[in-house]
């Protein structure tokens, strides 16, 4: 389909000549994914019909208590500084957006009276600003009023430097202004074809302006509801430890009828996949279980225990490893892996090319994934508009081993390779999870083979997702060599999640290790296409952009892509729980119920 037919399509649906169904049905037949062709209409001003829901229940509570297993407990509750999903999910149980997406890749209004469109008013044909409309007589847990000052004061919180927060990516390129009391305006820098990204997802859950104004800049890590949150979602907050548990019970003055169905909400932390699974499928101790990185044989057992059932969601997380571009064995100025310092293997393209052939991924995902991992060259996977059709992986130790020749790394007496008096030793981390060790084990066994020497270090995933900045073992701090772990992606739109890799996003002491390019690695023509990918309007052109950022990362071997991993959670036989691969898990926690 050529770009003319492209634009016509859209203008059919504009003029009511087809339906938004039948156009995602057209793009879906020629290759273009169902969240891709909804944005595409999105981004060209096309109203969509609101999301249908399959909320039953006919009144507020009764529900009893809704039990969730999370492996990885959250260890703070303030969405502006979640680094990893555990907290970004606790968050989300107390905080809303103003817009959340559906498995669709549509937007939900939250918050939102209404989804900004070109009919209603909402955008600019010039791309440069978005009015939202804010929903009314929605009022915070303590009871004060949510309104457009709560807005403005998110844009200003996230946005200023001193704040650290992680969330400062989505704000620091636009300007946010009151119309009136429940009406706010984004304005962007230049023309922005994915203006969904201020205040939506899991980058727009919003904090109270009336207890966080005292906080914002640097003593934003001192304010006590980092930790005892007031939000204005369906569950109001009771207790919270770190990394263990969290407690709400329902909101009876919630914004919408009949919501939440559950009494009380018990987020609870820690333990391992395997055992959160069974905790659902096998015992029915509990109601859902998140993330269940386990191997899908035992998925499949386990399963056969009757009180539950695995879904599989689509969306586009992967799982991968991580190259480290700094020396993280150096200090420089009370830093270490400082930008000022180089990898002092992997600063060699060889060696990265080397190490990519050495990762065995049809194993992994034959004996280890099977249906919840599947063997990928790319970062990007999905949309499929997105996803590299030029890339290959390969399993393959003698080119590894002709390559390390031909660079000048020598085999020693004790069968490791040195050069320039540097030994070929690396350390290579991920958190505590059976998959993870055994495609440690995979990857090592065949490094072995290549002459290079490396040390497994598995760290307990509530510390190597920890938000907190004194704690050496963070996966954003990448202290090693190599580590291994899955960056989620939450919107259907890939620029927050491509931009990992810019330069800006260097994760660094000054920014408290906040910065989402934990490789450190740097690029001029990545950092250009990312600059013209945010402005660009055109779908097609843009989507082009795209597709060459994941290039340039796999052909500079940046990171190895493992296994493109779908959503995997377990769900108590009568529990149902909207799901989205675009959003958290608990993004339309409002809709979870049980069947009677």
């Amino acid at each position: 389909m050529d770009e003319q037919a492209l634009r016509q399509l859209i203008s059919d649906v504009e003029h009511k000549r087809l339906s938004r169904r039948d156009f995602i049905d057209k793009m879906v037949a020629v290759g273009v994914g169902a969240p891709l062709a909804a944005q595409m209409l999105t981004h060209a001003g096309v109203a969509h019909a609101q999301p249908r829901s399959d909320y039953k229940p006919t009144k507020r509570g009764g529900g009893g208590a809704l039990k969730l297993l999370w492996w990885q407990g959250p260890t703070l509750l303030n969405p502006h500084f979640a680094v990893g999903t555990k907290d970004q999910e606790g968050s989300r149980i107390f905080y809303e957006p103003l817009a959340g997406w559906d498995p669709e890749g549509n937007l939900v209004p939250m918050l939102a009276a209404e989804v900004p469109t070109a009919q209603n008013g909402g955008l600019s044909a010039d791309g440069l600003s978005v009015t939202w409309k804010l929903k009314r007589d929605v009022r915070w847990h303590d009871g004060k009023p949510f309104t457009a000052d709560d807005v403005v004061f998110n844009w200003e919180y996230a946005a200023d430097p001193a704040t650290a927060a992680v969330t400062i990516g989505s704000y620091s390129n636009c300007k946010v202004e009151k119309i009136d009391s429940h009406t706010v305006r984004v304005r962007f820098q230049k023309p922005t074809p994915f203006w969904a990204d201020p205040f939506v997802g899991v980058r727009g859950l919003l904090i109270p302006k009336h207890l966080f104004e005292a906080y914002k800049g640097a003593k934003s890590r001192e304010a006590p509801t980092n930790l005892k949150p007031v939000g204005t979602g369906p569950y109001k907050f009771v207790d919270f430890k770190p990394g263990d548990m969290v407690r709400g019970q329902i909101n009876t003055d919630y914004h919408l009828a009949n919501r939440p169905h559950f009494d009380t909400i018990e987020m609870k932390g820690g333990g391992d996949a395997v055992s959160a699974a069974r905790a659902v499928l096998q015992t029915g101790e509990f109601d859902y279980a998140w993330n269940l990185q386990v191997e899908d044989e035992i998925l499949k057992r386990l399963e056969a225990g009757g009180k539950g059932r695995t879904t599989v969601t689509p969306g586009g997380n992967i799982e991968f490893i991580a190259i480290n571009f700094t020396d993280p064995w150096q200090e420089v100025e009370g830093e270490r892996a400082s930008l000022k310092t180089r990898h002092p293997l992997f600063s060699e393209a060889a060696v990265r090319q080397a190490l990519n052939l050495l990762v065995d991924r049809g194993s992994i995902q034959e004996h280890i994934y099977g249906r919840t991992g599947l063997a990928t060259a790319n970062f990007l996977n999905n949309p499929e508009r997105f996803r590299s059709k030029s890339t290959k992986w390969e399993f393959n130790v003698d080119k590894a081993n002709q390559i390390l020749d031909a660079a000048g790394w020598k085999r020693g007496a004790d069968g490791i390779r040195a050069k320039d008096g540097k030994k070929m030793k690396v350390v290579f981390q991920t958190s505590i999870n059976a998959p993870r060790q055994k495609c440690q084990a995979i990857v090592k066994q065949a490094c072995q083979k290549a002459g290079i020497e490396m040390e497994l270090k598995s760290i307990t995933a509530s510390v190597f997702f920890s938000s907190d900045v004194a704690n050496p073992d963070t996966y954003t701090k990448f202290f090693c060599d190599l580590q291994m772990f899955t960056t989620t992606m939450t919107q259907p739109d890939p620029e927050l999640f491509m931009d990992q890799f810019c330069s800006w996003q260097a994760s660094t002491k000054e920014n408290k290790w906040q910065g989402r390019n934990i490789t450190r690695w740097r690029n001029d023509d990545y950092d250009k296409a990312f600059r013209a990918a945010e402005n660009e309007l055109d779908p097609v052109k843009r989507a082009a952009l795209f597709i060459r950022m994941n290039e340039l990362a796999i052909e500079n071997h940046v990171v190895i892509p493992v296994a493109y991993r779908p959503r995997v959670a377990a769900l108590g036989t009568k529990l149902r729980a909207p799901l989205s691969g675009w959003d958290n898990d608990m993004w339309n926690l409002r809709d979870w119920y049980r069947e009677a």
